[in-house]
């Protein structure tokens, strides 16, 4: 392994040279290494370009940014790992620096455009338009310029496709690289880092993670020598509290520090001490609550979250001993405190709204007249290009007298222009209160003296999961700006279910690992195996990031697997029986126990399916005995409930002695059930009514009256016994152990072994259990070693051979299938002209558009039905359709057919996947088929989003991954005509308010 350093050690300090307080505490290696630190970079200030480029930004550098800055002069790769608002991105500006200075090119890669669109402006005005391009998925300026900043994906497809624009590349910077844990997105960095030429110096910026230095090691092994510098302070302390109600009704919320008066807020350290005032007020109230919220009542509307017990505190009494402040009352109370502008976090569209609307019914202004009029000026600006039938679709005008009270929602539903808007006002000091769902903290620089959030719990589309500690950093990070603020502020919000101890311990725990989402996609599989071959390539996964981290799992499993080995031989040797082979006699002894269980769980299931032919002879009128369970005693069957069948047979409807109506189950009555008597129900018997119960009640119990002076033979006239008890009464049937032949011959061998006579038999047995259950786990840690090494190379594998079973890569030495993994035994094979396009398709579900172009399923679509097609394999709706989606042209036009071909390829190819144990390609969405049409096919945007729960800025983000994948099928569709058509419909879709950008 390439040599590393960590010359972040300085960053763990306050002190102006980057040494940590107290040097004398440090043993003499330590001093000298800090000494050695300070030298480079007093040599490092002196000459070369960290001194122009420090000239050049006009602000003294932190420690670890001059520490990262040297490593990069020296021509070593860099991984700063900083706090959101450290400073982190100077090193990746000076990777800049260095790239025009030394005439060659850098590029600047972002995880979203709206991060790249900033970081181009940034770039531009410092270097000159003429210096900096913008490339993204659907912006292209002066690409060919020096330094670019793009989307990582458009770097990635730069790799693959071998772009002359790589040439010259000097250094790359990968900025929020942490981004690689993304499910959906990861991967694509890991490739970008992998795949980049080996000259390339990359500068990777990443938020503070735990392992940052096994993140580093990775990078040294894949790239080469690479500095890891590591800075957990903030440049700005920040300070944490809760907001609570006032004790009366409408008082001020009172904002309460989180910890105890003595602790640092900068280094709170682990389980920190609570403000005791805080912790008394939650006690009292927690007291209150199970004093009051016993006898709760849940009310119409009321789906809020629930305490102890399924209530809401304070249901049962008058008092509401805590409530949540309202959201304009707590935002009075921050401006009240000079700690306006803050970022006010709601995990929620529609709650981001709703609030804006609350603080303007409550009358809340944060603005002066000349901001008012500042902000007005820039509103019109920015928003002169849309077309006035637009704006009232848009909610315009609401919008803009929010914003002129200084009082914005930021969230991904909005239109971008609106969204840019509210940045650059808010980032001018314009705007003092931003309500944002969590897509704000994704690196788009935003800083605010406070941060709230309303919750610590958030919907994450398929359940609410708590904020991980990792969430908080970056949402919080947001507070306290680096040359204004002297602190910052983390507010939570008080509700049902904060506890302030668990909180302590979410600010405190700052670090996070990082997890790699490393996969093969089909996309990559064929570029890679048409540019280095299938060998070649599986060398390349394995070196993946995901691969990394499973094979260094896999060092501590083989270590523990190694102590199992040798335990067992001692095991094996105390177990040693001088009268026969011991480990067959406990063979013997295990092959008995197996098959008792296997004659008990026969005679259970037997006992069980008696039972359940006992609930299904039941009829209405039958008096029942339960026997046993929580039922037991007497009951008269309403409905023998064949037609309400759960998975342990009928569930019959009876009324109880106590002339309570249930339902019966086997649960109920494990034993199962029998009849006693039976009594006739009016045929207009209605359970409802109370009257009815209590007569059908009192012929029950005569019933059983008369059952009991049958002198108890349980025979009643006219049945002739009782019926459905089970086999063998109510204990059920005997086990057939006594009986069974295999069991007899099992036990006869056993007595038959000459270690059976042996006196130390015990202690051999005992030994020899031990040594049983160590196998057991021996056994189970090789499995999980065998099933982490390669596992990217044989996923890979079965990646392959999906491709050739289709035909995107083809077989040149009858390589055959494994038939351990499933997949292709490693050979060769080839790329062909399908799978040639199919690598130039790089949307997320490639597999699927390649299909639909190779059987041509879109052929005969005109240029909006092509657009509409395509939105289903981009959309992804955020909940289910109530109905049927609207296809235009009715359901036997062209695109209903050509949608009705595209959900067959999708079947096919998941049950493909299916087989070669392959992450299954998503599911169709036909959500957006209709607006989308109408959009390609001129209509405004009243027409395209009236009737549907689209949001406007939701529509342009879709239309804009429809432009996407149009622009991929313009240049890689197999067919003339088609690619024809995608270029039509990128004209189509590409106006008014898609066509809009801020660059």
């Amino acid at each position: 392994m390439a040599p590393r350093s960590r010359p972040g050690s300085g960053s763990r300090a306050g002190s102006p040279d980057g040494t940590a307080p107290g040097t004398d505490d440090l043993s003499p290696a330590e001093r000298y290494a800090a000494s050695r630190a300070r030298s480079a970079r007093d040599r490092a200030d002196a000459e070369g370009e960290l001194r122009l480029f420090r000239q050049v930004v006009g602000f003294e550098l932190d420690p670890f940014q001059v520490d990262a800055c040297v490593a990069l002069e020296e021509g070593r790769g860099v991984l700063v790992a900083a706090p959101t608002g450290a400073g982190k991105t100077v090193v990746g500006e000076f990777a800049v620096h260095l790239a025009l200075a030394r005439g060659g090119k850098a590029f600047y890669t972002t995880p979203i455009k709206a991060l790249s669109n900033q970081k181009y402006t940034d770039l531009v005005a410092r270097h000159g338009a003429a210096n900096v391009g913008l490339l993204t998925g659907d912006t292209s300026i002066n690409a060919g310029a020096p330094v670019v900043v793009m989307t990582t994906e458009v770097l990635r497809n730069m790799l693959y496709a071998g772009s002359s624009a790589l040439d010259g590349l000097a250094y790359v910077v990968m900025d929020e690289v942490h981004y690689l844990a993304d499910r959906f997105r990861g991967p694509v960095w890991e490739e970008v880092i992998i795949h980049l030429p080996d000259h390339v110096q990359l500068v990777s910026l990443s938020a503070t993670v735990s392992n940052a230095e096994e993140f580093g090691d990775w990078l040294a092994t894949v790239r080469g020598d690479t500095a890891v510098v590591v800075s957990e302070r903030r440049p700005v302390p920040l300070w944490q509290h809760v907001v609570v109600s006032a004790p009366e009704p409408r008082g001020v919320p009172r904002l309460m520090d989180l910890y105890a008066g003595h602790v640092d807020p900068t280094d709170p350290g682990t389980n920190p001490p609570i403000n005791p005032d805080l912790q008394a007020m939650f006690r009292v109230s927690a007291r209150a609550e199970s004093g009051h919220g016993r006898h709760g009542h849940r009310g119409r509307g009321d789906r809020g979250y629930r305490g102890r017990g399924g209530n809401r505190p304070g249901a049962g009494g008058p008092v509401a001993h805590r409530r949540t402040p309202p959201r304009f009352a707590v935002v009075d109370s921050l401006d009240a405190d000079a700690l306006l502008p803050a970022i006010y976090f709601i995990f929620s569209r529609a709650g981001c709204d709703g609030a804006v609307q609350q603080c303007l019914r409550a009358g809340l202004r944060l603005t002066n007249g000349e901001e008012e009029a500042q902000i007005r000026r820039v509103v019109e600006e920015r928003t002169a290009t849309i077309p006035t039938e637009d704006l009232d679709v848009l909610g315009y005008w609401a919008w803009a007298e929010s914003l002129s009270r200084g009082i914005a929602a930021h969230h991904a539903g909005m239109l971008p222009v609106f969204k840019e808007t509210v940045e650059e006002l808010f980032s001018r000091g314009l705007v003092k209160v931003v309500f944002a769902t969590e897509t704000l903290a994704l690196g788009i620089n935003m800083p605010a003296r406070s941060v709230v959030l309303e919750k610590l719990v958030k919907w994450d589309g398929t359940a609410h999961q708590p904020v991980t500690p990792g969430e908080y950093t970056q949402l919080t990070g947001r507070a306290g700006r680096r040359g204004i603020d002297v602190e910052g502020h983390a507010v939570v919000v008080d509700h049902t279910g904060l506890d302030p101890v668990a909180l302590a311990g979410l600010a405190s725990k700052r670090l996070y690992p990082l997890r790699s989402s490393f996969r093969p996609t089909y996309n990559m599989a064929v570029n890679l195996v048409g540019q280095v071959g299938r060998e070649r390539a599986r060398d390349v996964l394995e070196t993946s990031f995901a691969q990394f981290q499973a094979d260094r799992g896999v060092v501590g499993l083989a270590k523990q697997a190694q102590a199992h080995a040798e335990a067992m031989e001692g095991y094996a040797e105390a177990m040693a029986c001088d009268r026969g082979d011991f480990a067959e006699y406990m063979g013997l002894r295990r092959a008995i126990k197996d098959r008792e269980k296997e004659l008990s769980r026969a005679a259970s299931g037997a006992r069980r399916a008696d039972a359940v032919a006992s609930f299904e002879k039941l009829r209405r009128g039958d008096v029942v005995e339960v026997p046993s369970g929580r039922r037991r005693g007497y009951v008269v069957v309403l409905d023998p409930g064949r037609d309400d069948r759960g998975f342990d047979g009928p569930r019959p409807t009876v009324l109880t002695q106590e002339k309570q109506v249930k339902k019966l189950t086997l649960a109920d009555a494990p034993g199962g059930v029998q009849v006693v008597a039976t009594v006739r129900i009016p045929k207009g018997f209605n359970p409802r009514r109370p009257d009815q119960r209590r007569d059908l009640a009192s012929s029950l119990r005569n019933a059983l009256g008369a059952f009991s002076g049958d002198g108890g033979s349980g025979r009643h006239p006219g049945r002739g016994g009782r019926r459905g008890a089970p086999a063998g009464g109510p204990g059920g049937r005997r086990s057939d152990a006594a009986s069974d032949a295999e069991l007899q011959r099992l036990r006869a061998a056993l007595r038959a072994h000459p270690c059976h006579a042996c006196p130390d038999r015990d202690d051999h047995a005992r030994w020899a259990e031990r040594w049983e259950r160590l196998r057991a786990e021996h056994e189970q840690l090789v499995r999980r070693v065998e099933g982490r090494t390669g596992s990217i190379a044989r996923t890979f594998d079965r990646t392959c051979d999906v491709l050739t079973r289709l035909g995107y890569l083809a077989r040149t030495d009858g390589a055959s299938t494994s038939p351990e993994s499933g997949a292709a035994a490693p050979g060769t094979l080839a790329v062909t002209d399908d799978g040639r396009w199919l690598g130039r398709l790089y949307a997320e579900d490639d597999l699927l558009l390649a299909e639909c172009l190779r059987r041509g399923i879109w052929d005969d679509l005109d240029a909006p039905g092509l657009a509409a097609a395509v939105s289903t394999v981009v959309y992804s709706g955020r909940r289910e359709e109530a109905s049927e989606p609207f296809v235009p042209g009715g359901p036997h036009g062209r695109l209903a057919q050509a949608l009705d071909a595209t959900t067959r390829a999708w079947s096919e190819v998941t049950d493909l996947e299916a087989e070669h144990r392959l992450e299954a390609t998503g599911p169709l969405d036909l959500g957006l088929v209709a607006p989308v049409h109408r959009w390609a096919s001129g209509k405004n945007l009243d027409a395209v989003l009236r009737g549907t729960d689209v949001a406007a800025g939701d529509f342009v983000r879709w239309c804009k991954q429809v432009l996407d994948v149009l622009d991929q099928l313009a240049k890689a569709a197999p067919r003339p005509a088609l690619r024809a058509t995608a270029r039509k419909a990128q004209t189509a879709v590409l106006r008014g308010v898609v066509a809009y950008s801020s660059v």
